[in-house]
Parts: structure tokens; C-alpha cells; sequence
């Protein structure tokens, strides 16, 4: 059984500037997190990734859809069960600063779960317990930073404590959403062998929500990549089947423009993807059928008129009308 299943999900908001207009910001996705994996989640800007992770969590309520917590719809659940949904799922903001209660210290707002949940009896015992987590996440000494207020820290130290206050609940899976992307380049991947140790030493599954492929490969060498593009999930593989093999022309284009250093491509070798425009549509009013349809150069009629489902091909996952076709050109353009 995974830890987390996803089936069929959307989600509609409001349109703020047409009242009468429902924006449909993700449409049927189906994901499954298994205990101890690590998932990146990768796509432009607006395409739902932060939206799919806060759903998770509980922040926001499907329009559609499940979300199933070891096997259980979580709008279903009962009190006691959906109390250790929401200690069992934390999630780690990108923006630290406003994760944080500036008016409170930072051993203040981090007790405070714990002495609500009775994980800890008294802040003594709660000190005892994040100073413990502070140790894990390289804050020491503790002291240091426990009684300081949010804006007394740098960004990467903020970033270390919202983990410090994720395992400190004792987490089965951790949203990061850009957890490091607000931070200096060169704390980056310092912090993400920081999720890593946690992902191991605890057995935590991570989500990992970006729109940096060098980061997400990083994170995921184990694990599998979820690509997604206006609302919907276009491709999903293991990493490195997905970076060496892409399926699908959106992310055959998106690893082509990467800048890459000497060596081998993280695209398999494929030759830029000319695209039909630069452009991505808008969420608010996206195209009929394939939302890439617009910017694809393999483009058809059917394209246009029908959605392609997210189908297996060749051990992952693929949303597109002529994959087989995409896989052939891609193989005859590679850099010899």
C-alpha cells in the first residue's frame, strides 16, 4: 500500500476578475508516493506545482478526486486519524521568512505544535526535543538560535530551522516547495544533502516541488520525476530514464534550453526543440485538447481537439498523441 495515493484530482478556484468564472488549476492527477521515496515534482512557473503540494498537506480542498494517506480518503478521516495525517504530512515554504511568526521567537513558534500535540509535556521538554533537531540539521550551538527572532538569521538558517520544525513531529512525508531557491547557491546543495540524510536516517518520503532540473536531479537519483505543465502531469519516470530518455516534446524542450557545462547533455544528447512559440498560454483560459499543443512542433488536428490521457510507455509515463513519433526524431537528432 504507498503512503500517499492521488486519484483523478482537480482543482478550481474562483476567477477574481470573472466572478462567474471557475479557473481549473489541475486536472486528473494521478501520483502514488511510496514510503521512504523521494519524488521531484518539475515545471514552469503557474503550472500548479505549489497548488499540488498545498492540496497535499490539507491547505487546500479538491474539487475532484482523492487524496488517500496510508490507504484512507483524508476528507474522510476521523479526528484522532486526521490529527496524525496532518503531524505524519509537514511541508517545508519557500520563503522562510514568512513561514516564521516575525513577532515571535523562534523557540516560540516552534514549541508550540509540540506542547499542542502533547509530543512534548512542557517547554522544558520541548526545548530537550528541538534542540535534538536543531543538532540534526547542523544549528548548533542550539542556543544560538532558539531564542532569536526570524529576522535576526540569514535564509539559510530559517531554511534549516522550517526542517528542524518538520522532523520535529516526526514526519512520514515532507512537501519541500523550492525549499532552496530563495537561498545562496552556494547553501543549496548543503541543504538538499540535509533532505537526503533525513530521507535515509528517517525513512521520510520527500516531495520535492521545483523548476531547477539541476536540483531536482540532485535530490532524486533514487527517486522519480513528475513533470507538469498547466494543471496536468505531461510525464513521469524514474530520473534518469526522464533525463536521458524524455518522452515527452515539452520536456525534450525544456532539458534542450538548459545550459549544460563540457560533457554529456542531461538530455540524452537531443538537438534545441524548435518551438512554435515561446509563449506558455494562461492557466486562466488554456487551450482545447493538448495544453502544448499551441507551442508543439508536432502538432496535429488531433492535438487540438483531444486531451491525451497519461498512459505507460516504456516503463514510465507519458500524456502526448505521438509519443513513438517525439522518441524517433529526438533519437535521429542526437549530437554525435
Amino acid at each position: 500500500m504507498s503512503l500517499l495515493k492521488i486519484e483523478n484530482l482537480d482543482i478550481e478556484f474562483d476567477n477574481r476578475v470573472n466572478k462567474k468564472q471557475k479557473v481549473k488549476v489541475l486536472s486528473n492527477i494521478n501520483l502514488e508516493v511510496e514510503e521512504g521515496e523521494i519524488v521531484a515534482v518539475v515545471g514552469e512557473s503557474g503550472c500548479g506545482k505549489t497548488t499540488l503540494g498545498k492540496l497535499i498537506v490539507g491547505i487546500h480542498k479538491q474539487t475532484k478526486g482523492n487524496i488517500l494517506y496510508k490507504g484512507k480518503e483524508i476528507s474522510k478521516l476521523k479526528k484522532a486519524e486526521f490529527k496524525e495525517y496532518r503531524l505524519g504530512v509537514q511541508m517545508v515554504h519557500q520563503d522562510s521568512f514568512a513561514a516564521l511568526n516575525p513577532n515571535r521567537t523562534i523557540f516560540q513558534s516552534l514549541s508550540m505544535p509540540l506542547l499542542q500535540h502533547k509530543i512534548a509535556k512542557n517547554k522544558q521538554e520541548a526545548e530537550e526535543i528541538l534542540k535534538e533537531y536543531f543538532a540534526e540539521v547542523g544549528l548548533v550551538p542550539q542556543e544560538q538560535f532558539l531564542y532569536k527572532y526570524p529576522h535576526q538569521l540569514s535564509g539559510g538558517q530559517r531554511q534549516r530551522i522550517l526542517l528542524a520544525r518538520a522532523l520535529s513531529v516526526k514526519p512520514k512525508l515532507i512537501v519541500a516547495d523550492e525549499p532552496v531557491s530563495m537561498v545562496d547557491v552556494s547553501l543549496r546543495i548543503s541543504l538538499i544533502d540535509l533532505m537526503t540524510k533525513m530521507n535515509k536516517k528517517y525513512n521520510i518520503s520527500f516531495i520535492y516541488i521545483t523548476h531547477d532540473l539541476a536540483t531536482a536531479r540532485y535530490i532524486a537519483k533514487n527517486g522519480r520525476l513528475v513533470v507538469m505543465y498547466l494543471g496536468r502531469v505531461i510525464e513521469l519516470n524514474n530520473i534518469y530514464d526522464a533525463i536521458d530518455n524524455p518522452k515527452h516534446p515539452y520536456f525534450h524542450a525544456l532539458l534542450a534550453a538548459v545550459p549544460q557545462s563540457v560533457g554529456k547533455r542531461s538530455d540524452g544528447g537531443s538537438k534545441e526543440l524548435p518551438l512554435r512559440t515561446l509563449d506558455m498560454p494562461s492557466i486562466i483560459n488554456p487551450p482545447s485538447g493538448c495544453k502544448f499543443h499551441t507551442r508543439c512542433p508536432y502538432y496535429t488536428e488531433k492535438c487540438e481537439k483531444e486531451e491525451p490521457d497519461l498512459v505507460k510507455y516504456k516503463g514510465g509515463y507519458v500524456a502526448c498523441h505521438h509519443v513513438e513519433k517525439v522518441e524517433q526524431e529526438r533519437l535521429k537528432s542526437k549530437v554525435i
